[in-house]
Formats: structure tokens, C-alpha cells, sequence
């Protein structure tokens, strides 16, 4: 197979997303917010390999009549943003007022970031919380904080998005890649295992996904914290 079909089908890959979108919102529409998320996750992993397939096979190059990098954002859009902001709201984890004001911040908010061109950093690290609201509220729907706590912690992200705070790309971002890496790959089993066992307030998957995200959530801002202290690290 030439260049170019394999240019082609890494475009064609990224193209999935859009349906998985359609299913999981099809699930949240019916209230099976485990099945939503499995979707989710299936959406999660075909963006974490498209990426690397697109760079090796040069998609820009060798297929430019499709704009890869405006598909992949119209459907992080979807997937990471528009279906877990819908589901905060419509499962009741977050209703009222507080909901409301909710939805709003993330998916108005999100909008704008994925629109800012100075996103990523030169270390291909996010600036400012990258609006992977799809990992934040599955971790929400496992753990199952009161009201008030998913509050502050969406708005907070919200506000994050407009900061210098670093966030990594697990797969993009060199320094530290051979921790962040797994312990993103990790990330995705325990979502989806959380997600299988519908939720089960006793999974042990609810402990590893806590454990992860706190390392994901906080590596970059480490990062900025603790200057590289080699060329291999930076």
C-alpha cells in the first residue's frame, strides 16, 4: 500500500469519531450513561492513535485534500466537550441553577480554547486545560462528589483553559513520556472497566482512575515547576 492510501485511511480512521459521537449521544439520549461512556472511550483511544499514524505517514502531504487536524477538532468537540456536558447535566449529577451555569462555562468556554491557536505549547503540552471533559466527567460519574464540589471543580477547569498552566499530551509531550504514557494507557482501562461494571460504587477501577488523573491533571504544572534538568528531559 502507497503513501497515499495509507494518508487516506488515517484520515478516514479520524473520520470514525464521528460515529462513535453519534452512538454515545444516542445512549445518553436513552440514559445509559455507561454504554455513553464506553463509546467514549472507544472515541479516546481512535484519537490517541490517529495522531501518531497521521505524523508518520505525513496525512498533510501525502493526502492534503483532507483537512485532518479541522476533523479531529470538530469531533474532540463532540466527544470531549458537547456529550459529557450534556450527560453532567441530563443525569442529574449536576442540576439547577448550578447546571445550568455549568453547561454553559464548559461548552462556551471550550469553544473559544479549541478556536486559540496559541493552545499548544513548544513542547506540544497544552496552555491551559485542554477541555478533555469527557475524562473530567467520567471521573465525576465514578466517585460521585456532592453538588457543590463538581461545581467549583468544573469552573475551575473553565478558568483553567485561559491560564499558562502546562498540561501534558500523554503521547506528544517528551518529558517524562515514559511515565505519562502508561499511566494514560492505564487511564483508559480503568475508564472503560468503570464504565463495563456500570459504575459499581465498590470497582476498584474508581481508585486507579482517581490515582491517574491527579497524575495527568498535574504533570505539566510539575513540569513548569521543576526545570528539566538534562536535554534528554526537555
Amino acid at each position: 500500500m502507497n503513501l497515499r492510501l495509507k494518508a487516506l485511511f488515517v484520515h478516514l480512521l479520524t473520520a470514525t469519531g464521528a460515529v462513535l459521537s453519534m452512538l454515545a449521544m444516542l445512549a445518553a439520549v436513552e440514559g445509559r450513561w455507561a454504554v455513553m461512556f464506553l463509546w467514549l472511550v472507544v472515541a479516546l483511544i481512535v484519537d490517541g492513535i490517529d495522531g501518531p499514524l497521521a505524523r508518520r505517514y505525513q496525512v498533510d502531504r501525502n493526502w492534503p485534500s483532507y483537512d485532518g487536524v479541522l476533523m479531529d477538532l470538530i469531533i474532540d468537540y463532540l466527544t470531549y466537550v458537547f456529550i459529557p456536558a450534556f450527560a453532567l447535566f441530563q443525569s442529574g449529577l449536576l442540576s439547577g441553577w448550578e447546571g445550568w451555569l455549568t453547561i454553559i462555562a464548559i461548552t462556551y468556554g471550550s469553544v473559544v480554547y479549541f478556536a486559540d491557536t496559541r493552545m499548544k505549547t513548544k513542547d506540544y503540552s497544552f496552555a491551559g486545560f485542554p477541555g478533555c471533559w469527557n475524562m473530567v466527567v467520567l471521573v465525576l460519574f465514578a466517585i460521585r462528589p456532592n453538588e457543590t464540589v463538581i461545581l467549583v471543580v468544573s469552573l475551575a477547569l473553565t478558568a483553567a483553559m485561559f491560564t499558562n498552566l502546562k498540561f501534558i499530551h500523554p503521547v506528544r509531550t517528551k518529558r517524562w513520556r515514559t511515565v505519562s504514557l502508561p499511566v494514560a494507557i492505564l487511564w483508559t482501562v480503568f475508564a472503560g472497566w468503570a464504565a463495563w461494571v456500570r459504575f459499581d460504587p465498590q470497582s476498584w477501577a474508581h481508585w486507579g482512575l482517581v490515582g491517574t488523573s491527579i497524575y495527568l491533571l498535574l504533570a505539566g504544572i510539575a513540569q513548569q515547576l521543576v526545570p528539566p534538568r538534562g536535554r534528554a528531559e526537555a
